[in-house]
């Protein structure tokens, strides 16, 4: 193991290398990457950099690579359909679940008052932390190697990723096709404090419960509870 101080903390770097699939000649990149606004405002040194710079290069370069993965895979798909899919991948959401499925967020340096409230489980933090980890990647090894590393944490299982950006939709489409009757999302209950909550949601047709979901928001939590619907409806669990 290969312990390193970012912003005063250790981390195993190798882990996290091994996890995004790329090896820094420049950790200090890295570091900034990982560094929110809120770290570095409380930085009274001024020694370190917010990620915000990265992420606006992150962001082109993910958008380039995402594009050029669409237009070789699906090459009978016309503009809009590939506009479509390319906007479910790039958005917040998706960002955040990638990010979170290989623990980015762990790594991510937040001031003691966005840390105080929550800013580690915000979807906005740690997407934008994604794009910024990207566009150091591009700076240090080149666009293959920020391609490389885009198709390895967030290209891979874009049919399930897509399927859950739009599952409201698509859940809607289904039982409308099959006359099932009108998705009904009833909140169940809340937990937290205001700044930390996270809700609950219940997913019936009708009188039967297909299924439940959590969320940040209302919003997430019935998008999971259509997706999880729509993955039974399926078959596919």
């Amino acid at each position: 193991m290969k312990y390193t101080s970012f912003g005063g903390r250790k981390i195993d770097i190798d882990v996290l290398y091994e996890r995004i699939g790329y090896e820094f000649h420049d950790p200090s990149l890295l570091e900034q990457a990982l560094t929110h606004s809120s770290f570095a405002n409380e930085d009274l040194s001024s020694k370190h950099k917010d990620n915000e710079r990265l992420e606006f290069l992150g962001d082109a370069v993910l958008e380039l690579a995402t594009s050029r993965f669409l237009y070789e895979k699906y090459p009978q798909k016309p503009e809009g359909e590939l506009s479509k899919m390319r906007a479910s991948i790039v958005c917040e959401p998706t960002l955040d679940l990638c990010a979170r499925a290989f623990g980015l967020e762990g790594f991510v340096l937040l001031g003691k008052g966005e840390e105080k409230t929550g800013g580690r489980k915000r979807a906005s933090v740690i997407s934008d932390a994604m794009e910024a980890v990207i566009g150091a990647v591009y700076l240090d090894g080149g666009f293959d190697a920020a391609e490389e590393v885009i198709h390895k944490v967030i290209l891979n299982d874009i049919e399930s990723k897509q399927l859950y950006h739009d599952s409201k939709s698509k859940f809607q489409e289904l039982i409308f096709a099959k006359k099932l009757g009108t998705p009904d999302y009833r909140l169940v209950k809340t937990e937290g404090p205001d700044h930390d909550k996270k809700y609950y949601v219940d997913l019936y047709v009708g009188d039967e419960k297909l299924s439940s979901g959590q969320g940040r928001s209302v919003k997430n939590a019935e998008k999971e509870a259509a997706f999880t619907a729509l993955k039974k409806l399926d078959g596919r669990i």
